[in-house]
């Protein structure tokens, strides 16, 4: 069992998100703010979301806002399990990507995570809960201050977020806590990489399971720098699962997590065949 370390991202992720789809409509600038309410202005929004004004004034307090088709959010149209909502953002078109953020606007914990691809391409694909019908977005922060977003409805019988986990039901979840499988697959410019771990990603919205999940994950060089980060919510679906697509690299790859409870997990990942 491989065992995921990093002081958890949580404090400096909401401090940061204070600062952060899936684009269908041309592009839209943000308006300057409002100066006697102290809130900014912001775009129309293409879903017609109820809580994308208290969204976007919470996440993007600065910056211009734009819907972006260039934002690829690659969803199914339908939840057909929405413990498991498989999501993938790719933002490969745009240049000097530093922030990818994974939100779903009525869900109870609407951020699912925030990914810095430090030396990785602007990709990531995961899996969410969803608690009902709602949109589901991306929102990709570029170098110059600029938020492109992308999104859209989708169809959701509910409870992903207030159902216990599976393995909470079957009674087995402590017994494979932290176990990790990883692999990473070579091309002529990029690893593509693969990883999941067990453990149970509690939301703290079913009676008498407190909140637990997964908080943060850091992919490393063989020479200890940081290629990828991410701060993990536990609207993330239970058994976490990310691909990530890393600039090419033919070296060890360290990866470490850390849960709510400050337990760390870490393994190693040799390279992967070209």
């Amino acid at each position: 069992m491989m065992r995921l370390a990093l002081k958890p991202l949580r404090a400096a992720w909401l401090a940061s998100l204070l600062a952060c789809g899936t684009g269908l409509l041309p592009v839209f600038a943000a308006a300057q703010g409002n100066e006697e309410t102290g809130e900014r202005s912001l775009p129309a929004d293409p879903l017609g979301s109820p809580m994308w004004a208290y969204h976007a004034q919470r996440l993007f307090p600065s910056g211009e806002i734009v819907f972006d088709p260039s934002v690829k959010v690659q969803i199914p149209q339908i939840a057909e399990n929405q413990r498991e909502f498989p999501v993938t953002v790719d933002a490969r078109a745009l240049t000097g990507v530093v922030r990818i953020v994974v939100f779903a606007d009525l869900n109870p914990i609407p951020v699912a995570l925030e990914y810095e691809p430090l030396a990785a391409e602007p990709f990531i694909a995961t899996r969410i809960k969803l608690d009902q019908r709602t949109p589901v977005r991306a929102a990709v922060l570029t170098r110059e201050g600029t938020w492109h977003l992308a999104g859209q409805w989708i169809d959701a019988a509910g409870g992903g977020c207030s159902a216990p986990p599976v393995s909470r039901v079957r009674g087995d979840w402590a017994e494979h806590l932290g176990e990790m499988r990883a692999a990473s697959w070579r091309s002529a410019e990029a690893t593509r990489l693969r990883v999941a771990f067990r453990h149970p990603m509690d939301t703290g919205l079913v009676e008498n399971i407190p909140e637990y999940a997964l908080e943060s994950l850091v992919v490393r060089g063989a020479d200890g720098r940081e290629l990828a980060r991410m701060a993990i919510q536990a609207s993330v679906a239970e058994d976490p699962a990310f691909t990530l697509i890393l600039h090419e690299t033919g070296e060890t790859l360290a990866i470490t997590g850390r849960d709510g409870a400050g337990l760390e997990f870490t393994g190693a990942v040799p390279p992967g065949g070209a």
